[in-house]
């Protein structure tokens, strides 16, 4: 249950925060006064698109917070699934929109993509606007009404399991048929690709030492002279003594006072230790001199094998590791396409399993569905007849049409408006307040199998008055029994059937708009009632009339 709405620089809306009780609540006010921006602000909380249009002239940014008790064990669920427990048994939905169009939401606090907002809302609130009302005009929206309803849920998951299979198969299937000579493109070029690669002969780790044996090879003659010179350096010549020999002797000179002098001890093991790591150096200086090779023809086939490499690299991936796995892939894609015969079988031979199975599922799923349709349109016409449409036949026209995601049918509601004629589409037969009073029906319909505990209908009694203005209230009424229900109104037999009642009003200072929310008690809602049947100037009889429709609120009246 939605509990309150916070809302602060949207539009003309400054700062307000708006209680809502359970049953049934209805929300008045003059032309403009800033209901809508209330609407808008739920569709924002419930992930929809918000314009920074919206941000009111002079802020910085806007901010909604919407607060849910009690919510429906899937809503708690798929909340929990996402990282978020109830505080309190509240769960507060948050968003704010920036000038620069920049959105933050939250949920109790903790960051919440928008999307998770999108996902989540659905079960918390469902909101009926005019939009929906034309859309409910177009036929494809038909059979989701049918499937909300229809108690099918297994049926539709199966169908829908073994269709993804069957699209599947379809494509693989598709894709293997290809043009035959486009295939034999394929099987040649994977052919030359993969004999360029074996014939390299790569091994993993070959360019690394590659480029450090041509690293040696083009500094052959720098390598070497540095090398020999500190050897010399090391070992001696032209009659001099070499850094081994002179700090042998040290060494030596050393040993022989550490007797006369306890510190010099230390330090001739040190230095013989040093004298024995250069030692060591100097053979493993000779053994790379000698080994030293820098022939010209190596040098040539380095740079081939490197140049090789680098092409290779090129076509095929940044690395040896990248270009073997290529060859791989395209090893497996070639048995592939040369197997084609073989693979083709038994993918046709799946396929038509696959469609068989879906067929059955297909079958299974289209007769709940008609079944569903037939119940549903009855109730819808039962509804009808309470809203003052006795006369409107409701049929189903149920054709079988290509799989699709949905199923292999195309539903669509016809209605008859008058006795005598034919059921047409409705788009070219309800009028405004024909098509508000049916989808006020089937939302009843609806309500009693969802689990969303808030049902929002924004200025549902478009184009009716009278008796079916009265009914659409007491319907509305009915299901604030079960659901609460959030209705904008311009209808006194609607708001004076309200439990809880909500005054919109709009005042000017120093030439800013600013929208208040004022919960009515008793007297306020009289004047409230004498204003929506009067006008701005009450008179006594509809102050006296108001009252009444106050007082007969709670009275039944038959279906």
């Amino acid at each position: 249950m939605l509990t309150n709405i916070y809302i602060e620089n949207v539009a003309v809306i400054e700062k307000t925060s708006i209680d809502f009780d359970e049953g049934f609540n209805i929300l008045t006010g003059e032309t403009g006064a800033g209901k809508s921006i209330i609407i808008d602000s739920i569709n924002a909380i419930m992930g929809q698109r918000m314009s920074r249009d919206l941000i009111r002239t002079g802020a910085k940014q806007a901010f909604i917070s919407a607060t849910f008790s009690d919510v429906s064990q899937t809503a708690e669920k798929m909340l929990a699934e996402r990282g978020y427990e109830a505080e309190d048994g509240d769960y507060i939905l948050e968003r704010t929109i920036t000038a620069a169009g920049k959105n933050t939401c939250k949920i109790n606090g903790r960051p919440a993509p928008l999307s998770v907002l999108r996902d989540v809302s659905i079960h918390l609130i469902n909101i009926y606007g005019q939009h929906e009302g034309y859309d409910f005009m177009t036929a494809d929206s038909h059979i989701k009404y049918i499937d909300a309803i229809g108690g099918y849920g297994d049926l539709i998951d199966d169908y829908r399991a073994k269709y993804a299979v069957y699209t599947d198969l379809k494509r693989r299937l598709g894709a293997l048929t290809d043009n035959i000579q486009d295939r034999e493109r394929k099987i040649d070029l994977l052919k030359y690709q993969i004999d360029e690669i074996d014939d390299a002969e790569l091994e993993p780790g070959e360019l690394e030492q590659l480029e450090a044996r041509r690293t040696i090879l083009n500094n052959g003659e720098r390598i070497r002279n540095g090398v020999a010179g500190s050897y010399e350096a090391l070992t001696g010549g032209d009659g001099e003594d070499g850094i081994l020999s002179r700090l042998s002797d040290v060494s030596d000179e050393l040993s022989e006072l550490a007797g006369l002098h306890p510190d010099l001890e230390s330090l001739a093991e040190r230095i013989q230790s040093a004298y024995e790591e250069l030692n060591d150096c100097h053979y493993e200086l000779r053994n790379i001199f000698d080994n030293l090779d820098f022939d010209p023809e190596e040098i040539e086939q380095v740079e081939e094998r490197f140049e090789l490499i680098r092409t290779l690299s090129r076509k095929y991936g940044s690395t040896i590791e990248e270009i073997l796995e290529f060859c791989e892939r395209s090893r497996q894609e070639l048995n592939r396409l040369l197997s084609y015969d073989i693979n083709k079988e038994k993918l046709e031979k799946e396929f038509k399993a696959a469609e068989k199975e879906l067929k059955v599922s297909a079958s299974a799923l289209s007769k709940a569905r008609a079944k569903a349709a037939d119940e549903f349109s009855k109730a819808v016409m039962g509804e009808m007849r309470y809203l003052d449409m006795p006369n409107v036949v409701m049929t189903p026209s149920i054709t079988t049409c290509a799989f699709s995601e949905s199923g292999c049918d195309t539903l669509e509601l016809l209605i008859s408006a008058n006795p005598g004629e034919e059921p047409s589409p409705i788009s070219k037969i309800a009028s405004g307040g024909e098509l508000s009073r049916m989808m006020l029906a089937v939302k009843t319909i609806i309500a009693e199998k969802d689990e969303i505990d808030t049902l929002i209908f924004d200025e549902v009694d478009t184009g009716i008055s009278g008796s079916a203005a009265s009914k659409v209230g007491r319907k509305l009424q009915q299901l604030s029994g079960t659901h609460q229900v959030l209705c904008i109104t311009h209808q006194a037999q609607i708001a004076a059937l309200a439990d809880t009642h909500l005054y919109i009003s709009k005042s000017v200072s120093e030439g800013r708009t600013f929208t208040k929310v004022k919960r009515l008690e008793f007297e306020e809602r009289k004047y409230e009632l004498s204003r929506i049947i009067d006008g701005n100037s009450p008179s006594e009889l509809s102050l006296q009339h108001a009252e009444e429709m106050l007082n007969a609120k709670d009275i039944k009246i038959k279906e």
